[in-house]
C-alpha cells in the first residue's frame, strides 16, 4: 500500500512539475530499494514491511531535522528551508502523528499491560510501543517520557 502511494506520488509530482517533491520521493524510493535489497540478502524476498518503511521515513525526517539545526548554525538558511520542505513531503506518507496527550496515554497503557516497574523494563516498553504505534509516535520523545514514568 505505502509502496503504491510512493510510486503514485512520484508520477503526480512529475506531472505537476514539482521539482522538490520529485527529488524527495526519488530519495525515498532509492532508500527503500536499498533496504529491500538488504532484506533479500537475508532471505526476505518480499522486501521490508510497511512498519519498516514507516521507520525508515521517520529516520529520514530525524536526519533532516538534525541537518536543519546544523544549517541554521552555519547561516545556510536556504539549505535549512530545503530540508524543511523535504520533511513536509516525507510526512505526507506517515499516518497522523499522536499528540503528546495521546502518546502519554499509549505509554501508560503499555506500562500497565506489561507490568513495567523500573528502568530495566524500558526495552520491553519501547518494543511494544514500536509494534503498536509505528509511524504515529516520535520514539525519541517517547523514550524520555517512558524513562520519566519508570523512574
Amino acid at each position: 500500500m505505502l509502496r503504491t502511494r510512493l510510486n503514485e506520488a512520484l508520477k503526480t509530482a512529475m506531472l505537476a512539475k514539482e521539482v522538490r517533491a520529485v527529488s524527495t520521493v526519488r530519495l525515498i524510493l532509492a532508500a527503500l530499494k536499498d533496504r529491500d535489497i538488504a532484506a533479500r540478502s537475508k532471505g526476505n524476498l518480499d522486501g521490508i514491511s510497511e512498519d519498516d518503511i514507516l521507520g525508515m521515513l521517520q529516520s529520514m525526517i530525524k536526519q533532516r531535522r538534525e541537518s536543519i539545526g546544523l544549517y541554521e548554525q552555519g547561516g545556510r538558511l536556504e539549505l535549512a528551508q530545503q530540508e524543511q520542505e523535504e520533511i513536509e513531503i516525507i510526512e505526507r506518507f506517515l499516518p497522523r502523528q499522536m499528540t503528546e496527550a495521546e502518546a502519554d496515554a499509549a505509554i501508560k497503557a503499555v506500562l500497565a499491560e506489561i507490568d513495567a516497574k523500573g528502568l530495566k523494563d524500558m526495552g520491553r516498553v519501547m518494543t511494544a510501543l514500536r509494534e503498536r504505534h509505528a509511524g504515529q509516535m516520535d520514539f525519541g520523545k517517547a523514550s524520555s517520557l517512558v524513562k520519566t514514568q519508570l523512574s
